[in-house]
């Protein structure tokens, strides 16, 4: 469809992952698009979030941009949550590829960046198509462990690992998140395997970075920049400069202060909020 006033159009389709499909929106400028760029969401952020920052792209730096929910999650969900048994680990190695292929697959003239949200940046180093991305761009992602939390965050987060959230998994089969106040139902086996890590001295590392191919971005001259508010106290900048030696010696690092933008607050989650849009520019700059 087209919409006349922001002279975007839209398409809504579903795309190949592993053994299932996913469902995506696909923002389109007026111009052939010499960037195509995807979005990989936040832990438990459905790609609707992410829309205005989408249309901007679309809109205003003429980019084509593809958001998508992970398997089993926002509307790629088929059947019952409680009966689904993907993981975190099979979001980054098999869906953020996925989606990056499809992209490929419509525009191959067209350069490929990543744009990662929080797990969707924190994964990108054990991405398998490491070779074929011209551009990463981690948004307040990094192997975060509960010890990084400040106080009263932390406290929070114990809570969260070790307190009603995984009683509530165990009763229902699935993370509960609604009720919670944690904004969206995921599968239990997310959630297990997320609070694993996040449990972890090392995050998910022991587990599915065995064969990281660390070289790999250390040896390409792809550009990767990892950008951390002040402000985000679920990923800390700590957290996020342990992501950046992952991605090599070459990774940018930015920390960024919400008053430079005239901003009250960004935290994890508000840099793709439409009220931050301040902020959008320097993202992609």
């Amino acid at each position: 469809m087209l919409d006349a006033a922001q002279t975007v159009s839209t398409e809504d389709f579903r795309f190949p992952s592993g053994a299932g499909t996913l469902s995506a929106r696909l923002y389109l400028p007026t111009v052939a698009p010499r960037v195509a760029v995807v979005i990989h969401g936040a832990t438990g952020v459905p790609r609707d979030y992410y829309q205005h920052f989408a249309r901007w792209l679309a809109e205003v730096q003429g980019m084509a941009c593809l958001t998508y929910d992970y398997s089993d999650f926002g509307h790629s969900l088929n059947g019952s949550l409680k009966a689904s048994r993907v993981k975190m680990a099979d979001w980054a190695l098999i869906d953020m590829p996925a989606a990056r292929a499809e992209m490929r697959r419509r525009f191959p003239d067209a350069q490929q960046w990543s744009i990662g949200h929080s797990v969707g940046g924190m994964l990108g180093p054990i991405q398998p198509d490491i070779d074929q991305i011209d551009r990463m761009i981690c948004v307040c992602s990094g192997p975060v462990t509960v010890s990084d939390h400040p106080w009263p965050y932390r406290a929070l987060a114990l809570l969260f690992w070790y307190g009603h959230a995984p009683l509530a998994v165990k009763a229902l089969g699935y993370l509960p998140g609604k009720a919670l106040g944690f904004g969206a139902d995921l599968p239990a086996s997310v959630y297990w395997q997320w609070r694993r890590w996040c449990t972890a001295p090392r995050n998910y590392l022991p587990e599915i970075g065995v064969t990281l191919p660390e070289a790999l971005w250390a040896q390409s001259e792809t550009p990767v920049d990892l950008f951390t508010f002040e402000d985000d106290d679920l990923v800390p900048p700590a957290a996020v400069w342990r992501l950046a030696d992952l991605y090599g010696p070459h990774a940018r690092r930015h920390l960024l202060s919400p008053g430079e933008f005239g901003l009250p607050g960004v935290g994890h989650i508000g840099a793709f909020a439409r009220r931050n849009a301040a902020v959008w520019p320097r993202l992609i700059a």
